[in-house]
């Protein structure tokens, strides 16, 4: 409720716009009481909030998979979930903005994705431990040797485990149940979308409406850049999650014969998860305590405090009444808007290209850790950790210092297009430099060479055994890797036809392997340990491809915040919200959806070798064919992103042509700004550029 107005308010009382564009009376305003701070500080920690959980949820992609024993394209389906709960509400909540309380919309966001973030949790309460895929092993008469290779053995050998025996018989068809829980996640997924889908579009104009012009630009660049600490700690406590047990507290972790570097290890996931509900939750906490609006940045800087009446608090604020939203008139206002924002030709171009953007980055964050993997050898734990700490930080002094240069010097629309250019296409060059980072295939006995290991084998001429294990019965829906003395990874240490071993769990070794004999090896040396065998390439190649990257992403958030201010200099004031959130559905509806499901799908014609389910039927992929992976990955990312070097060019073309009338550069314009910073209204008024709340003239500007 409003306090009565005393004489002496009433005098010298501010102004600010309401969403209709009237003029209403702020009380009083208090210097050292400023609400966009606090706004500021916020949205900031929202969006460290939403990247927070986003993040982690990105770097778990591959243990959800394994946990959930599903294809790449299934978690491609998971994570598209987020970007079809945005599209359930962005348009209306990005349309339907400035008509609402906007500070309270996001509170309800955030809210929401706690929510989300806890229900992604369940599927690890209901499900029972996890299981890896192994192989069983028979005991000689001895009790201290145990055989891989078992001659003439039908069925499921012995095993000198009793916990190993169970789990083959107990195991059992959990089909109708653990089969179908990551539909939890995918829901919990798609809660997550529907409440970050308010804090961008209404947090953004927020600011821009209540700022000055010049200091837009650097909050908004300020704010995202804040909100990207989000991201790296989410990464570093995925790094964290994934080092970590799945049953962590419940197994006895020496007893795993497995290390992270397996494909069938799995991280806690489902614990991050847990920090990422509470941490939500707290974001939601201060916009309960905003106002519907606030005044307008400096407008009231000459008003002296001494001067006024005020009764009670002087620092206390109080806003208008907010204004009775007429839905029927702003749906009927709808499509008007939409012709107007789509008889825009540079906010078009716009759109295509952050489509593009979309389709290569949401590629890249959902399968990197996976390519790295495969790729360089590098454990997920490792990846995502590097990613945290190193190319995220990285993005974030970019896009730091790209809203500095432009408050710096004050860049004008032109002058943003043509560094926003620029940028991106010497980071289209860099990634070029991707292709160079070759690394040897994985040489897998009977995927990718042969036994004898003269020469690659072809995809279509896969001969899973030899005569060196004919007579050893092995299993071909196992994939349980041991890494001969000769340098060969093979499927199982049956497939090596191992016929004794020494030690335990993970210092099992396996000795008197025929076919790694059948290499001109010894008897002394035919032995064969668990795991993948190294390959040196990989490691001397990573840390030239990780600098590249870092390079790359560096770049193209130098140019991030002058590309996204392009969007607001060139639509009309009354529609920047609602441009922010078209522009948002765009890139989620053709981008953030659809890319990684075709990435996924593209990555799984790659796979050499599915694991097996308990019931029958494929799992989650063993190993890839790491060149092909390469080929797709790569250039399906350098082909988007020469896509949008082409929009760049045309976008930049037409903002030049547009704001720059008879082949002018409006320095005389920017000069005279320069000259005359006494007086900004005037300069403002000479300067045409959208997005300046100055007078009607500039609305022939938009169209």
């Amino acid at each position: 409720m409003d306090r009565p107005t005393t004489a002496g308010q009433l005098k010298e009382k501010s102004l600010f716009q309401d969403s209709g564009g009237s003029a209403a009376p702020a009380r009083t305003l208090c210097h050292n009481c400023s609400k966009l701070k606090i706004f500021l500080g916020a949205l900031a920690f929202s969006f460290f909030a939403k990247g927070f959980s986003g993040s982690y949820m990105k770097s778990m992609s591959s243990q959800i998979e394994r946990r959930f024993e599903i294809s790449s394209s299934i978690v491609g389906i998971i994570d598209g979930s987020f970007e079809i709960g945005n599209l359930m509400v962005m348009v209306l909540v990005s349309y339907l903005g400035p008509r609402v309380h906007r500070p309270k919309i996001i509170a309800v966001g955030c809210l929401i994705m706690s929510v989300g973030a806890f229900l992604s949790v369940m599927p690890q309460f209901l499900m029972g431990r996890y299981n890896y895929e192994r192989i069983t092993v028979s005991v000689d008469n001895s009790s201290s040797s145990v055989s891989a290779c078992s001659p003439g053995a039908e069925g499921p050998p012995a095993t000198d485990a009793p916990e190993t025996l169970s789990t083959v018989i107990n195991a059992g068809c959990e089909k109708t149940t653990n089969s179908y829980l990551w539909l939890f996640v995918l829901v919990g997924n798609l809660l997550r979308g529907i409440g970050e889908a308010p804090v961008m579009p209404l947090g953004v104009s927020y600011i821009d409406d209540f700022s000055k012009e010049e200091n837009s630009a650097f909050y908004i660049g300020l704010v995202r850049s804040s909100g990207m600490f989000g991201p790296t700690l989410g990464f570093l406590l995925g790094s964290f999650c994934a080092s970590l047990w799945v049953d962590v507290g419940v197994v006895d972790i020496d007893a795993i014969s497995i290390n992270p570097k397996d494909t069938r290890w799995v991280g806690a996931w489902w614990l991050g998860l847990l920090i990422c509900g509470a941490v939500n939750f707290i974001a939601s906490l201060p916009f309960w305590f905003l106002p519907y609006s606030l005044p307008k940045e400096g407008e009231n800087e000459d008003l002296k405090i001494s001067h006024l009446s005020v009764q009670g608090d002087p620092c206390k604020i109080e806003p208008p009444a907010q204004p009775q939203l007429q839905f029927s008139e702003a749906v009927k206002d709808f499509l008007p808007a939409l012709r107007k924002l789509f008889g825009n030709p540079i906010y078009v171009v716009f759109i295509f290209l952050t489509v593009l953007q979309y389709n290569s980055l949401v590629g890249i964050i959902t399968y990197e850790t996976k390519f790295m993997e495969q790729q360089f050898n590098v454990s997920v734990a490792k990846a995502i950790f590097l990613i945290g700490v190193i190319l995220l930080p990285v993005t974030i002094l970019g896009m730091f210092l790209g809203g500095f240069l432009i408050k710096k010097f004050k860049l004008q629309i032109t002058e943003m297009a043509k560094f926003a250019c620029i940028t991106f296409l010497l980071a289209f060059v860099v990634n070029l430099l991707y292709f160079t980072c070759s690394c040897e295939v994985l040489q897998v006995a009977g995927l990718t060479v042969p036994y004898s290991g003269v020469k690659p084998l072809s995809s279509s001429k896969h001969t899973y055994t030899a005569s060196c294990n004919a007579e050893c019965s092995c299993k071909l829906d196992q994939w349980d890797p041991v890494c001969g003395d000769n340098g060969i990874t093979y499927m199982t240490a049956c497939f090596a036809g191992c016929k004794s071993s020494a030690g335990t769990g993970k210092n099992m070794v396996f000795h008197n392997c025929s076919c790694v004999e059948g290499q001109g090896l010894g008897l002394g040396n035919s032995s064969a340990v668990l795991g993948q065998c190294q390959r040196e390439s990989c490691a001397k190649a990573f840390p030239y491809f990780l600098a590249l990257q870092t390079a790359c992403a560096f770049l193209l958030a130098l140019g991030g915040t002058p590309t996204y201010m392009i969007m607001f200099r060139s639509v009309s004031p009354d529609l920047k919200s609602f441009a922010v959130g078209i522009e948002a559905l765009g890139g989620r509806v053709l981008g953030g959806l659809p890319a990684p499901i075709y990435f996924g799908a593209l990555i799984d014609e790659t796979c050499l070798k599915w694991g097996t389910k308990s019931c029958g039927g494929s799992g989650s992929c063993r190993v890839y064919d790491t060149e092909e992976f390469r080929n797709v990955y790569l250039g399906l990312i350098a082909g988007l992103r020469a896509g949008c070097c082409l929009l760049y060019i045309v976008l930049s073309a037409l903002i030049i042509k547009r704001f720059k009338p008879d082949g002018k550069e409006m320095k005389d314009v920017k000069n005279a700004e320069r000259s005359t910073s006494k007086e900004p209204e005037t300069a403002n008024k000479r300067e045409i550029l959208p997005g300046s709340r100055t007078s009607e003239e500039n609305e022939e500007t938009y169209m």
